[in-house]
């Protein structure tokens, strides 16, 4: 299974940006598939995930102004970033996991992207 992200980049507080993750050789009937980001000197952190009955979940800190989805003809996972702030800024990595994501604790997902770097100016 390989993960490949893209989308990162530079924007101003208040932009938006959306990122992608290309999944390619999974075979699984079901998924999970997260997004997390790490700043500099910080822990990674869950942003949200998704599943294969299309719930979703997000950490508080994004609620309202992420949108994670998932295209599964293009096998595309989505993350849609809008007001963004400084306080965004890091990499973002997608995961995957053939597990329900109700079982899935903290970052324990199986299969990871290489990750995108988002940078958010004040």
């Amino acid at each position: 299974v390989e993960l490949v992200e893209s989308g990162g980049g530079s924007v101003q507080a208040g932009g938006s940006l959306r990122l992608s993750c290309e999944v390619f050789g999974y075979t699984y009937g079901r998924y999970c598939m997260g997004w997390f980001r790490q700043a500099p000197g910080k822990a990674r952190e869950e942003v949200g995930r998704i599943d294969s009955d299309n719930v979703t979940r997000y950490a508080d800190s994004v609620t309202g102004r992420f949108t994670i989805s998932m295209d599964r003809v293009a096998n595309t996972l989505y993350l849609q970033m809008d007001s963004l702030r400084p306080e965004d800024t890091a990499m973002y990595y997608c995961a995957a996991d053939p597990l329900l994501c109700s079982v899935i604790p903290r970052d324990l997902f199986d299969y990871w992207g290489q990750g995108t770097q988002v940078t958010v100016s004040s």
